[in-house]
């Protein structure tokens, strides 16, 4: 520090720093999104979730922001699989420091997210958005033929518990806001009205195969802008 005459001087430099800091806008960060954790359908695995994920992060999700839940599809909704899908939002929302996730689910994984939502303490409370890809949220036919060896199976066929289970009451309770894109080329889900739920906004995805929704530009542009609503 300089001295004239026994008073301080202050350098000229710290005085036009000061200055400039003080005039300078502070940037305001940008908002914090919800975490987005996908859930795969039957005999799949987190890996059919690449193109979507990929349009996510071009929309500008970081990879930090975005999971893919893996699990066994072959176990039961409500016994086993419902109860790992908890465990894991709430390790999702421990390390992104979020209050809430938005789940979106194809074909099996549909019911997976329902019963957790539906059923689970925290399931409303920590979901903000919930969305279904060619979900059999009413059951679907098809699940007959791997009905007699396989739990999957049996949970997704028409009138089994668990459909009966998700069936009672409200089928889009508490704040989460529901979604859902169904195709009339669906091979797997049928019939096609299994998929829409009351309550929620309900789309036609076109004629698209049942794994065809997974990567549907239009879709995905549907499932974003849900998301952002």
């Amino acid at each position: 520090m300089l001295r004239l005459r026994g008073r301080r001087v202050v350098p000229l430099l710290a005085v036009a720093a000061s200055l400039f800091l003080a005039a300078s806008p502070v940037r305001a960060e940008a908002p914090a999104r919800i975490p987005v954790v996908f859930v795969h359908g039957f005999n799949a695995d987190p890996g059919v979730w690449g193109g979507l994920r990929a349009d996510f992060e071009a929309d500008g999700y970081t990879d930090a922001e975005l999971f893919s839940f893996g699990y066994d599809t072959h176990k039961s909704v409500n016994e086993v699989l419902s109860g790992r899908l908890a465990a894991y939002v709430e390790d999702v929302k421990r390390r992104t420091g979020a209050s809430r996730v938005d789940l979106v689910a194809h074909s099996f994984g549909s019911l997976v997210t329902r019963w957790y939502v539906k059923f689970d303490a925290a399931g409303q409370s920590s979901v903000a958005h919930w969305v279904s890809l060619a979900g059999p949220n009413h059951g679907t036919g098809t699940a007959w033929a791997c009905a007699l060896w396989d739990q999957a199976c049996r949970d997704m066929a028409p009138g089994s518990y668990v459909q009966k289970k998700l069936a009672e009451g409200d089928e889009s309770p508490g704040a989460v806001r529901y979604a859902t894109w169904w195709s009339h080329c669906d091979e797997v889900v049928d019939p096609d009205s299994s998929v829409p739920l009351a309550g929620a906004l309900n789309n036609d995805a076109g004629c698209l195969d049942h794994n065809a929704l997974l990567g549907d530009d239009t879709v995905s542009q549907g499932v974003r802008a849900f998301l952002r609503s």
